[in-house]
């Protein structure tokens, strides 16, 4: 495990990127990011670039001891939710509003190590999260915060993870400078996305289109890679570019109904040790019980699958305007020649929305048959 806890080179600032500006005088670390320019649109310029700015993390000494220390990775959109984290923390508790009360640590994960394969390849479970929780065991951090779309089904030993904070929108969207959505792209046209779901919901509708698989890194990388000429298009989760203030480099937004998103997309979750007390109630204050029944119920679709990163797992459980629970769970094969799909609706609680995801699940793994998911 590694922990930033010194200055970081800074990347030079372009003139005409606008901060995203941040009040940092309370806590122990703080980052400037940027809000792109927007495309034009709804029609493309064709000949427009992308301004992507590289993201620039300075650490400040601390100087006295945090009452809580937030763990996260350094990514410019896990430290935002990090700052959503410590910015909720410190409404809800004068104490913790102090200067130096909060402290964010930020901490290296395999999944960040091991940018050369797609994650599929390089297997196994918590790629982003692992090193986080260790640290959280050891006692070198007090909370952790998680896309929950990256936490596994199972927590490890001495953790629980009491808190959602409020959703972010759930939808994927699309981003290109030559196209306004996908069914616009000509055949053969290359879209980068490292995310199995996305390219086997994709191709299942666009089947001429290609994927290229390996298109990892943060989402100003990303955007690089598409300014440069890499692919022709990209798709993100809207929800992090709301977090990071970038919505305008989107194109357009995808409908649920075109591509289902992961299971927990858009959620953070927030862990402490399942002896902490203390730290339980600060983060229990925070949490948002819809979304928090919302992701159990899909996580227990997810788990139901035993799905894997080399499985295509989509699944969205929602509240309709009757306040009862509306689940929708889908599998697919890589290539999207087969997707499976299947539709629940109960009771808006707990027990009964777990109960409505993990029947889903078992449907669709009837369904599938024997071998689908190992020959996914």
């Amino acid at each position: 495990m590694q922990t930033a806890m010194a200055p970081l080179n800074q990347a030079p600032f372009p003139s005409n990127a606008r901060p995203l500006t941040c009040n940092f005088s309370t806590g122990s670390i703080s980052a400037l990011g940027f809000s792109l320019p927007c495309l034009k649109s709804p029609t493309p310029n064709h000949h427009t670039k992308l301004m992507v700015p590289r993201a620039s993390i300075a650490v400040e000494q601390q100087t006295k001891l945090a009452l809580i220390r937030i763990g996260t990775r350094g990514s410019p959109l896990a430290l935002a939710q990090a700052y959503e984290t410590r910015d909720k923390l410190m409404a809800a508790d004068t104490e913790l509003a102090e200067e130096g009360a909060i402290q964010i640590v930020v901490i290296k994960t395999t999944g960040d190590k091991i940018l050369s394969q797609p994650l599929a390849d390089i297997g196994g479970k918590g790629l982003f999260t692992k090193e986080i929780d260790e640290a959280l065991i050891n006692g070198e951090i007090d909370i952790a915060v998680h896309s929950m779309k990256d936490v596994p089904t199972y927590l490890p030993e001495k953790t629980i993870l009491p808190c959602n904070l409020p959703r972010e929108d759930v939808r994927d969207a699309f981003i290109s400078l030559s196209a306004n959505s996908l069914a616009e792209l000509p055949a053969g046209s290359t879209v980068g996305t490292a995310s199995l779901r996305r390219k086997s919901q994709m191709l299942h509708r666009y089947p001429s289109l290609n994927v290229l698989e390996n298109f990892r890194g943060n989402v100003q990388t990303r955007l690089r890679k598409l300014n440069e000429g890499v692919v022709q298009a990209t798709l993100l989760a809207l929800a992090g570019l709301k977090r990071l203030n970038m919505t305008e480099n989107v194109t357009s937004i995808l409908s649920l109904d075109d591509m289902l998103p992961a299971v927990a997309q858009g959620a953070i979750g927030i862990a402490c040790r399942s002896d902490d007390e203390k730290m339980a109630n600060y983060i229990a204050s925070l949490n948002h019980e819809e979304t928090r029944l919302a992701v159990a119920c899909e996580r227990a679709f997810l788990e139901t699958l035993d799905g894997s990163c080399r499985t295509p797992i989509a699944g969205y459980a929602s509240k309709d305007e009757d306040g009862n629970c509306v689940f929708k769970g889908l599998v697919a094969s890589i290539d999207g020649t087969r997707v499976l799909e299947t539709s629940r609706r109960g009771p808006h609680a707990l027990e009964d929305m777990i109960l409505m995801g993990k029947d889903a699940g078992k449907e669709l793994l009837s369904r599938a048959g024997p071998g689908f998911f190992d020959s996914c």
